[in-house]
C-alpha cells in the first residue's frame, strides 16, 4: 500500500480527485467520459496503459481512469504516471483552475452537456 499511498498524496496534491481505496486500485476521478477515453490514449502516447470507465460501467457523470498499482512498481515508475497524468490535463481540451468546482478544479469548455 506504499505506492497507493505515494501515488495518491502526489496526485491529490497536482490537483487530481482520487476516491479513497483500501485498495491497488485507484480512481483518478475525471468526471467526463470523453475526457476519461482522452486522458487513457493521452497516457498510452506515454506507454502508460490504463483504463477510462464512464457510463454504464459506473453511474453517469463519474467517469475516471482506474489504475493499478502492485509492489512491483519503483518510485521513477510513480513519478512517470504521474508526470504523464500532469501531461495529459495540460494538452486535454480542458483547462483547469484553482476557481472550477472544488474537489475537482475541472473547467471543460465547449457547447453546454446534454444533462445541464
Amino acid at each position: 500500500m506504499e505506492n497507493v499511498e505515494y501515488f495518491r498524496d502526489k496526485m491529490l496534491a497536482a490537483g487530481f480527485d482520487i476516491k479513497p481505496t483500501q485498495s491497488a486500485i485507484c480512481a483518478v476521478m475525471l468526471y467526463d467520459a470523453k475526457l476519461s477515453q482522452e486522458y487513457a490514449a493521452r497516457l498510452l502516447e506515454e506507454g502508460i496503459y490504463v483504463t477510462g470507465f464512464y457510463y454504464p460501467v459506473v453511474p453517469k457523470g463519474q467517469a475516471r481512469i482506474r489504475v493499478q498499482l502492485s509492489r512491483a512498481h519503483e518510485r521513477h515508475h510513480l513519478d512517470a504516471l504521474i508526470a504523464a497524468f500532469i501531461k495529459a490535463r495540460a494538452r486535454s481540451s480542458a483547462r483547469w483552475s484553482q476557481q472550477a468546482h472544488p474537489l475537482t478544479r475541472l473547467v471543460v469548455h465547449g457547447p453546454p452537456h446534454p444533462r445541464g
